[in-house]
């Protein structure tokens, strides 16, 4: 990263205040007068008038979302938000797509702009696989219209995989993976097909799990996981 760029980042002035204080030569790399242009590494050590400065790395973070929370930073309607449930201090970090009010299960959080949009733009089509318990049973092949794609608010779905995973005569579970994430989708499409969910839980964003993480809980992703999730 070029030096008046990562000052900047490190929240020292503008880029061109930061090119002056770089010719005043009040800026250092590892102890030597930095000059126009130069280039910084993670491993360089980079200071003003005497102070080390840094740029701060991004942060990630997987919660299991409880029911009664809204994904978003702040709420006028004075509603719990995710952000309720995350660390004190934790920054200018925002949830990547939505589970809705009533909806629960597995969402990341960051302050890296980049990976949100590619997780959630359409093109890039991620996988997500929910947990859906509705009402009553269905068969396999009654699912056959989710499967291929159904109309709902005058579009049609993409085609999705899903299955059933348990089913007795008060409910039933299913699993179900879309590439896509729509405003209520999955419950529309559901009512489409005449049943009502009880339960949304999403359970991965591509091979990525809520294994192990208590609903409520949260915790900050590994750098193999934030490989993966860029990688998807």
């Amino acid at each position: 990263m070029r030096i008046n760029k990562y000052l900047a980042a490190s929240g020292v002035a503008s880029r061109r205040e930061c090119d002056k204080l770089i010719q005043e030569g009040k800026v250092k790399i590892n102890g030597k007068q930095a000059q126009l242009g130069a280039e910084v590494g993670e491993d360089d050590q980079v200071s003003v008038n005497g102070t080390v400065v840094s740029v701060k790395k991004n942060e990630y973070y997987i919660l299991n979302k409880p029911k009664g929370y809204i994904c978003s930073v702040s709420d006028d309607k004075g509603r719990k938000t995710v952000m309720d449930l995350m660390p004190n201090g934790v920054g200018r970090i925002y949830p990547v797509g939505r589970l809705d009010y009533d909806s629960e299960g597995l969402l990341i959080l960051t302050t890296d702009g980049a990976l949100a949009q590619h997780l959630t733009h359409p093109s890039n089509e991620v996988p997500k696989t929910y947990l859906v318990k509705i009402e009553g049973t269905i068969t396999e092949n009654a699912l056959n219209p989710i499967r291929s794609g159904i109309e709902i608010d005058g579009y049609v779905t993409k085609k999705c995989k899903a299955h059933i995973v348990e089913t007795n005569k008060e409910y039933t579970k299913i699993h179900i993976t879309l590439i896509e994430g729509k405003n209520r989708e999955i419950r529309k499409m559901f009512e489409a097909i005449g049943k009502n969910v009880t339960l949304l839980k999403r359970i991965k964003v591509g091979e990525l799990s809520l294994r192990g993480l208590d609903r409520g809980s949260y915790r900050k992703l590994s750098k193999q996981e934030i490989a993966y999730l860029m990688g998807i």
